[in-house]
């Protein structure tokens, strides 16, 4: 049976076109389906929205020609400072701090502007052979089969293929028309995002600030004098503070992030995230896979979700390139089966990690907060520990598929 492409993946946010652009270079015929228009997004102004890259992403993105690009336009992560407080209090005697200087390769991550990582991306695509994005185009209808994959959509066009994976979110409909059902819960919490322009320069540190209400991260951008900023509330709480105006905003924010940057300004547009852990009940069925948040989606606090995306889409791409060298159904249940295998466990187990901090330190619990505080401590006092900790956060540790340490497939 001919078909349009060897791969249908729905959705075009940052999994999809990574993912696209590993297969196409592998050798595969790749069709990506985008809803939202590509110049929109491409073209986007300054908005704040940014995300925090382990080195394992880094490493990725080397690895599909994306880096070189992007490179130049990317804050490195020197320091992470961890510590738990209340709002006005300032933070406990106890914190910990993850310095750059203790890891052999380099930063512990990079912070990189949504709009950069996007458009980086495009360009690549735009240059990749047996690599077809879709814009402006939404699946409305999909139908599986021995013999392949058939999406239908909104524009009327029908697409076939011997793989559909979905890259489209928590609400995924690629799951969904699979029957594939979610398990999971809400926080009761919901994030406040924006960018901060700040007097004195971050020097390259994330903090993460625990509060009673929710976390609050503050993450530095390119040049010194901007952040974004993470900040959990209430929903009840938040949907108060979202509804302020900009001078109401930064007055209920100021206690809370404290003095050490200066004065601050809001530097870009304000959006709100509920939060919730959310779990697929399968990654797998005959022909069909599910990446990123449309597999699994987790709690923000160590800015994890990108990076958990960019591992499945290293493992898959290596377990399908390879299937294929070999000449295998790409499609065949055994063989998505081995990377629903290698990528389950490690995705469930960060997904209730993140889950078990959330819990630990959104809390006022004076026990608890005495004992969090002590383990802070205790993991700063002992750099083995503290060293483990962050080759975790970066990436490093595990059975990494080969696009994680820099090697094509």
């Amino acid at each position: 049976m001919e078909h349009d492409a060897d791969i249908l993946i729905v959705g075009g946010g940052l999994n999809g076109p990574a993912l696209g652009l590993a297969l196409a270079q592998g050798g595969l015929r790749v069709t990506v389906i985008d809803a939202r228009p590509a110049p929109a997004r491409a073209e986007a102004g300054f908005d704040g929205r940014a995300y925090a890259l382990a080195i394992a992403s880094q490493r990725l993105l080397a690895a599909i020609g994306v880096w070189p690009q992007l490179a130049p336009q990317v804050q490195p992560i020197l320091k992470i400072k961890a510590s738990d407080g209340r709002a006005g209090q300032g933070p406990a005697p106890f914190f910990l701090t993850f310095d750059a200087a203790e890891l052999e390769e380099g930063p512990m991550g990079f912070m990189v502007e949504d709009r950069r990582l996007y458009a980086a991306f495009l360009d690549v695509m735009a240059q990749t052979p047996g690599l077809t994005l879709l814009s402006g185009e939404s699946v409305v209808a999909q139908d599986i089969s021995a013999r392949g994959v058939t999406v239908n959509l909104a524009s009327g066009k029908v697409l076939s293929g011997r793989v559909l994976i979905g890259c489209d979110g928590r609400a995924s409909g690629t799951a969904q028309r699979a029957g594939i059902k979610r398990q999971g819960w809400g926080y009761g919490q919901t994030a406040l995002v924006t960018a901060l322009r700040h007097e004195h320069n971050h020097d390259g540190i994330a903090h993460q600030f625990f509060m009673p209400s929710g976390p609050l991260a503050i993450l530095p951008l390119p040049g010194g004098h901007h952040s974004s900023i993470v900040w959990s509330e209430t929903d009840a709480a938040a949907a108060e503070i979202q509804a302020l105006d900009d001078d109401a905003y930064l007055a209920a924010l100021r206690p809370r992030f404290g003095d050490f940057l200066g004065e601050i300004a809001l530097a870009g547009a304000r959006f709100t995230y509920p939060l919730s852990l959310t779990l697929a009940d399968a990654f797998v069925k005959p022909r069909l896979a599910l990446v990123g948040d449309a597999a699994h989606g987790v709690h923000p606090i160590a800015g994890q979700g990108l990076n958990l995306g960019f591992r499945d889409v290293a493992a898959l791409a290596e377990v399908l390139i390879m299937a294929h060298r070999r000449g295998e159904d790409i499609g065949a249940v055994d063989v998505l089966e081995r990377y629903e295998r290698w990528r389950r466990f490690d995705s469930t187990t960060l997904a209730l990690g993140m889950d078990s901090v959330n819990r630990l330190f959104s809390n006022d619990n004076p026990l608890l907060r005495a004992g969090r505080d002590l383990g802070l401590g205790m993991v700063n006092a002992l750099p083995g520990l503290r060293r483990h900790f962050m080759r975790q956060a970066a990436g490093l540790k595990g059975e990494l598929p080969k696009l994680l340490t820099g090697r094509p497939i």
